[in-house]
């Protein structure tokens, strides 16, 4: 009798077990896999949107040639502040209180001897003043003065004229330019720039003074005298122009240009009131004449640039 060999029988049975056990980790593995990945609802997916991602955008309108929007400044020249200061210099009073704080400190460090116990006081200087006296420096480049308001008349009357008569657009200029600014290039720089009165790279025109004063027909007129060294009278004269400052500081309004001084380049855009009859206010049936006895600035500011 032969004996048959059970050794290669066994080996195939083993070799053939490693095979199945690397087969089921294999299985277990994408299974796993499957599972991770699988949508946690079995709902029908949405269907793909058809419009097209590179739809035109919303123009938003600053300002057009129907209505009086002034796009004022606050602390710069994009937006409305959301705190309007009045009556005091903000840039002002940081100066005084950095040199306040810095010099108590100053103080209490030399009459302590060199510090002794008062040392955490006189730190003070260091901490809040010097950066408090930066701020108020800061403010006080990026700060524009008050415009002031004269009166061609008894103010009182003038006042109450402008309380009965004045648009929105009128009051409007009015409340920005009579308080401190901070971060503008110039009162009204925006506006101006938007009625096409500053050229490339020259200066923005200087509001100087708001006046009022009441037509023949018993209107409000209201001017803004403004130094224009760079801009020819003729720019802001034009036909057309003066017809867009009717629409843009409107509704119900006439407007002329004024040639104020020649010499030292002054010129004054005014408005006045017509009740809503175009040409009603008188303003184009006479010779209008603008006064002005304040002062011109010799230097514009450095970041007086369009």
């Amino acid at each position: 009798l032969v004996s048959l060999p059970v050794e290669p029988r066994e080996l195939t049975f083993r070799d053939d077990s490693a095979a199945m056990a690397r087969r089921l980790v294999v299985l277990s593995a994408l299974t796993a896999t499957s599972a991770l990945v699988a949508p946690r609802s079995l709902s029908p997916a949405a269907p793909r949107s058809t419009t097209p991602t590179n739809a035109p955008r919303e123009l938003v309108v600053l300002n057009n040639d129907g209505g009086g929007k002034i796009m004022g400044g606050g602390f710069n020249a994009a937006g409305e502040p959301p705190i309007k200061i009045r009556g005091f210099s903000l840039a002002t009073a940081a100066l005084a209180a950095g040199a306040l704080i810095t010099l108590s400190s100053f103080a209490a460090f030399f009459t302590s001897g060199g510090g002794g116990g008062t040392a955490s006081v006189s730190s003070l200087g260091f901490i809040y003043g010097i950066p408090t006296l930066l701020v108020g420096a800061a403010l006080a480049y990026a700060e524009l003065e008050p415009v002031p308001v004269t009166y061609d008349g008894s103010e009182s009357k003038l006042e109450a004229l402008f309380e009965r008569k004045a648009n929105e657009a009128m009051r409007k200029v009015r409340e920005d330019v009579t308080r401190h600014r901070y971060g503008d290039d110039a009162h009204l720089d925006t506006t101006t720039k938007a009625l096409g009165l500053v050229e490339p790279g020259r200066p923005y025109p200087i509001l100087l003074e708001v006046k009022l004063g009441e037509t023949s027909k018993g209107e409000l007129s209201y001017s803004m005298i403004f130094n224009a060294p760079e801009a020819p009278f003729s720019l802001w004269a034009d036909e057309k122009r003066v017809r867009k400052y009717e629409t843009f500081f409107g509704p119900d309004i006439d407007a002329e240009v004024v040639k104020v001084d020649a010499e030292k380049r002054v010129v004054a855009i005014v408005l006045a009131t017509n009740s809503g009859t175009p040409g009603a206010s008188g303003l184009k049936d006479e010779e209008v004449a603008v006064e002005f006895t304040g002062a011109v600035p010799d230097v514009l500011p450095a970041r007086n640039r369009s």
